[in-house]
């Protein structure tokens, strides 16, 4: 079984905005915003629908960024 090291405090990544270089906020995974219920929904079966094909396979959580300086988002794949 395979676990997100950033949705389970496991560890802390600094990412950097490519627009100013201020470090971003990670917001979570972008899943958990489809809607209401999807926080709640099975994980591997939400990658599925994540707009990225090849997540599950290679056990990436897929989380969004963002920069309180800037307001840019950015996406990045954190391995599991």
């Amino acid at each position: 079984m395979n676990i997100c090291p950033l949705c389970n405090g496991l560890r802390n990544v600094a990412v950097h905005c490519s627009h100013c270089q201020k470090q971003m906020v990670d917001q979570g995974k972008i899943t958990d915003y489809f809607d209401d219920y999807s926080p709640y929904m099975d994980i591997d079966m939400m990658k599925l629908v994540d707009g990225y094909p090849k997540t599950l396979i290679r056990h990436e959580c897929v989380h969004l960024f963002y920069c309180l300086h800037c307001r840019h988002e950015e996406v990045r794949f954190i391995k599991e």
